[in-house]
């Protein structure tokens, strides 16, 4: 696929290693910075980092000035992440820099970031990712009452592991650890 982002084919990007992952998401977020101020000059290129956890794929920390990316959702979907989740969130920054420098809020996923995506970015501008988030969901940890299947976070899971104790909000059954989905 002739873009921009100029990415390797789908085969090389699943065998690449998580160092060269992290080279390719640099390359791709210089890249489309370049497409945005290509329309709009004057927006700063955004730092960015691989520690987003959870179900997210990324995330435009205004507060902490840069992107955030997850490096579970990357390294599980190479080429889908690069193309559609980097554009993405270069529209929440290019969407802030410039229509909300002047103290308006916009809505994060509203016209001006449609419009920003598919005029700057060339995407379809799409909301959420339909990504398999089971390795790298916060609630990786099972545990199961007599009514249903309960999915506790790790700091949860060691506090079982030193005594502590669970119990269901609908049957008040203790919860009993039933394996993990990682």
């Amino acid at each position: 696929m002739s873009d921009y982002l100029q990415l390797p084919d789908e085969q090389a990007l699943a065998q690449a290693s998580p160092d060269a992952l992290a080279g390719w998401l640099g390359q791709c977020v210089t890249r489309s910075w370049q497409q945005g101020v290509s329309v709009w000059p004057g927006v700063t290129c955004p730092p960015w980092w691989l520690d987003l956890r959870g179900r997210s794929a990324g995330q435009a920390h205004f507060g902490r000035g840069g992107l955030r990316f997850n490096r579970v959702l990357l390294k599980e979907n190479p080429a889908l992440f690069l193309f559609d989740v980097v554009p993405h969130e270069m529209a929440h920054w290019f969407v802030h820099a410039v229509h909300e420098q002047d103290g308006q809020r916009v809505a994060p996923h509203g016209r001006q970031w449609k419009r920003m995506m598919q005029d700057v970015f060339l995407r379809e501008p799409r909301v959420t990712h339909h990504f398999d988030t089971t390795r790298a969901s916060p609630t990786p940890y099972r545990f199961t009452c007599r009514c249903s299947s309960h999915y506790l976070s790790r700091r949860r899971y060691l506090n079982t592991q030193r005594g502590g104790r669970y119990r269901c909000r609908l049957c008040q059954s203790p919860l009993v650890f039933a394996g993990s989905r990682v």
